[in-house]
């Protein structure tokens, strides 16, 4: 029996042909899924979780679900029974909602980039700029290029890529394209852990960022003071090779995505699950591109409340 956790708000099923080292046969899978439901109850009797069985095509398997990333990566050094790696999964639907309501999982998938290229050649002295006569950039939408900095051969350098990171593999079975991941919170998983070195670490300028308002339709934009630059904690992938769409078959791109983490007040008053990670400071950019993996990503916390504005007019 195995058990397969993901840190989600709401149930998620367990994606079929995730990693067939997750499968293992049992002459009786209800009544063992049982005792594995029945043992789990037990561990975690005062945290809010859910426990589902399951016999997908990866086998007979238990998964349990957890509102809390950190409780969920807790759980797997404390129980006694013997996880597979890289987990902590979410998938596309849920099959059952035992916190009470089905929950879709909004992203900020939509940003502005309207600074001037020179700007930032003051803000990064010795910069090489590589992303030729940019124009102002009102609205970025994923699978977009937009500009991003990052540390080349030869140093800092601003150049372009595209929106959307390698999806992990679980997410691409049966499929012919990979669409691209927007933005990562779970640093925890093997599959970004590998892009998390310096080298492949980036900044993306951003002026605002939308995200969605549910209550009055359209989207909220959100925007630093005008005189505060701002860069998103961002992870870059050069020249990886996928079929994007279709309709143009394999292409090699440099590719973009960034960090996101809880909500500052402001943005949880429209979005309550999540913002992008924000760096303002020279001390912060620096770390973000230079420092090891641990010290970096204690910077994947939410912008200190107070410091956003919003941007009444794009409303």
């Amino acid at each position: 029996m195995c058990i397969i956790y993901s840190p989600f708000r709401d149930c998620h099923t367990v994606a079929a042909g995730v990693a067939s080292a997750w499968q293992r046969s049992f002459p009786n899978r209800e009544n063992n899924r049982l005792k594995v439901r029945a043992a789990v109850g037990e561990t975690l009797a005062a945290i809010r979780h859910a426990v589902h069985g399951t016999n997908s095509l990866i086998g007979d398997a238990v998964a349990v679900y957890f509102r809390s990333a950190d409780v969920a990566l807790a759980f797997t050094e404390a129980f006694p029974l013997a996880l597979a790696n890289d987990t902590m999964v979410r998938t596309d639907y849920s099959p059952e909602v035992p916190f009470g309501r089905q929950e879709k999982e909004d992203v900020c998938n939509l940003y502005s980039m309207t600074t001037a290229q020179e700007a930032m050649r003051r803000l990064f002295p010795g910069l090489s700029d590589h992303a030729g006569n940019l124009p102002p950039l009102p609205e970025i939408y994923p699978d977009r290029t937009a500009p991003i900095i990052r540390t080349g051969a030869a140093g800092r350098e601003l150049v372009m890529a595209r929106w959307g990171l390698p999806t992990p593999p679980a997410y691409l079975v049966g499929k012919r394209s990979d669409r691209g991941v927007t933005n990562v919170r779970n640093t925890a998983s093997a599959h970004w852990r590998r892009w998390l070195r310096p080298e492949f670490r980036c900044l993306v300028p951003f002026t605002r960022f939308a995200e969605p308002d549910h209550q009055r339709g359209g989207n909220v934009w959100f925007a630093l003071p005008e005189e505060v630059p701002g860069f998103f904690a961002g992870i870059q992938v050069p020249q990886w090779r996928s079929v994007r769409k279709i309709k143009d078959g394999e292409t090699v791109d440099d590719l973009f995505g960034f960090l996101t983490c809880p909500p500052n007040a402001e943005v949880a008053a429209i979005h309550p699950k999540a913002m992008p990670v924000i760096l303002t400071k020279p001390a912060e950019w620096e770390i973000w591109l230079t420092a090891p993996a641990t010290e970096a990503t204690a910077l994947q916390r939410p912008l200190d409340d107070g410091r956003l504005i919003i941007d009444s007019a794009a409303r």
